[in-house]
């Protein structure tokens, strides 16, 4: 057994606490950006968000740095940081690939012999009562990421789950936004039951194209949501300069 000496011991912990922290700040930045308080194209330095958290810059820059490597938000050289403009292309290709991901994953679902024991799962929580619907917003959004995830992970491949993982944590500031207009959530519900029935009953081109309509409505609907919640935070950020 390994004995740490008193020093090693106080620099672990120390370690401990600034990782916590950077990972405290990440999380705040992020759901700011997320919430539209950080806008796209917002430019700020590390010393205003250090000051404005109280803590010091070098938390803040491991923050950033996280928050650069996932594509929200790009270096200034010389001039600070900015929230990444919004790129609706950039979207629109990520959607694209998770498409022909979800897509290829159902096609392998209905042809494998035994059911995933991930659609049992998916079951329980879809095809149930309209009186036992969830109606906490962002719990359906995470139950619908979720959903998402597990039909690609049930197909076996663990290169294209995981490749299906990282885009839906790119999309997620704009994906979020299905669950703001209630009718999205009794269409999100009839769509996923749908597409498990049609999967269960091994009509592999019907669950297919279920699916990339219910993916491609999603896009429409948060798009047009995304457009209308930042002209209303750039307009009230405007007011709120004058």
């Amino acid at each position: 057994m390994i004995e740490l000496s008193g020093n090693q011991q106080h620099g672990n912990r120390a370690t401990g606490r600034a990782e916590n922290l950077a990972e405290g700040i990440y999380h705040k930045l992020k759901q700011d950006i997320f919430d539209f308080r950080l806008l796209p194209g917002d430019r700020f330095t590390e010393s205003d968000v250090a000051g404005r958290m109280g803590v010091s810059r070098t938390p803040v820059r491991e923050a950033l740095f996280r928050l650069q490597r996932e594509s929200y938000v790009e270096v200034l050289y010389r001039n600070g940081w900015r929230v990444r403009p919004f790129n609706f292309e950039y979207f629109e290709n990520l959607y694209d690939v998770r498409t022909i991901l979800e897509t290829a994953a159902v096609k392998r679902l209905c042809e494998q012999e035994q059911g995933a024991a991930q659609l049992e799962d998916l079951k329980r929580i879809w095809l149930v009562p309209a009186s036992e619907r969830l109606t906490d917003m962002s719990s359906l959004s995470a139950l619908d990421e979720r959903f998402h995830e597990m039909l690609v992970e049930a197909a076996g491949n663990d290169e294209m789950a995981r490749i299906h993982r990282e885009i839906s944590e790119k999309i997620r500031i704009i994906r979020r936004l299905d669950f703001t207009k209630p009718p999205r959530v009794e269409a999100t519900y009839l769509e996923h039951g749908k597409v498990l029935k049609a999967i269960m009953q091994r009509r592999a081109d019907e669950a297919q194209m279920m699916l990339r309509a219910h993916i491609e409505e999603s896009r429409r609907e948060v798009r047009k949501i995304t457009l209308h919640m930042l002209y209303s935070a750039r307009a009230d950020a405007d007011r709120d300069a004058m």
